[in-house]
């Protein structure tokens, strides 16, 4: 009896709350499911009403859309390969005993703090310029032509900033398993005449797997809507070179004020969000009940 008190207790306690997160959730959603059936454009309201599916269309036959959706796609598979191996090979290399190693943690984990339009910002006036980067003056060293990284290579360098921003969470997801590691298992493995990459690929690799699949679980959702880095940098362009879904419907909102093709253009996020989120759901709840 005493827990079902506890249980209903619980709830009754939780409940203002979920109510409350629903209701920030729904409503939004709500309009915007409203208004992608409307043509609505604040500059022009007497030709404001419904249209049905036009904007869904509209969004569909948008030159743009097939390109955003391969660059958001590229960008979420790119950032996922190079923050899991990076974060791989970090995590290892934190878990050797070194000289200030909580240290070299901190600084390997800080990156991840900054706010993604500073990053950006960093990367585009500091690292990344034609002119005064420090890429620039290190190709200038060896005598080669510095790159207009985002002029050249617009998607890679969104890619690069993104991966350098999330390969700090994967490297402390991936360490803290690291290091749940049982250690008998490893002392173990050394007196069967395991070496290093055996032990890698049938001990520590099968440790991890549940680590991975929290990380790909987790960046997708947030890589599905990368936003800030594009618009500080590159802008979407050349062309629709670095034009990935958000930035799209961000494009027809507030640039071309195309409030239902925008707002139709979120739904189809939304709707691409939670089927990949369903897939990685799926992944994770089985490898977790092995």
């Amino acid at each position: 009896m005493a827990t079902r008190q506890t249980s209903n207790l619980a709830r009754f306690m939780l409940a203002p709350s979920v109510i409350l997160l629903f209701i920030w959730m729904i409503v939004p959603l709500a309009f915007t499911l409203w208004f992608s059936f409307q043509q609505y454009n604040p500059l022009n309201p007497i030709r404001d009403g419904f249209i049905g599916f036009s904007n869904y269309l509209l969004f569909f036959n948008n030159p743009a859309f097939a390109a955003s959706i391969i660059n958001t796609l590229l960008i979420v598979v790119s950032v996922l390969l190079i923050t899991i191996i990076g974060g791989i090979l970090l995590a290892l290399l934190l878990d050797q005993p070194m000289w200030g190693q909580g240290m070299v943690r901190i600084l390997v984990i800080s990156p991840f703090f900054v706010m993604p339009p500073v990053a950006a910002l960093v990367w585009k006036n500091m690292i990344m310029h034609p002119g005064y980067g420090v890429f620039a003056d290190i190709a200038r060293f060896f005598g080669a032509q510095p790159v207009d990284w985002f002029a050249q290579y617009p998607l890679f360098s969104i890619i690069l900033i993104v991966a350098w921003q999330w390969l700090p969470f994967a490297t402390l997801i991936l360490l803290t398993s690291l290091q749940s590691l049982d250690g008998e298992q490893k002392e173990a493995a050394e007196m069967d005449g395991a070496g290093f990459f055996s032990r890698f690929i049938y001990l520590t690799l099968p440790h991890l797997s549940r680590a991975i699949t929290v990380v790909v679980l987790i960046q997708t959702i947030f890589l599905l809507a990368v936003y800030a880095e594009i618009l500080v940098t590159t802008n979407g362009g050349p062309g629709y070179a670095s034009t990935n879904l958000p930035f799209l419907v961000y494009q027809k909102a507030l640039l071309e004020f195309k409030i239902g093709q925008a707002s139709a253009g979120g739904i189809i996020a939304v709707i691409l969000a939670n089927i990949v989120a369903f897939f990685a759901m799926r992944a994770v709840g089985k490898n977790l009940d092995k």
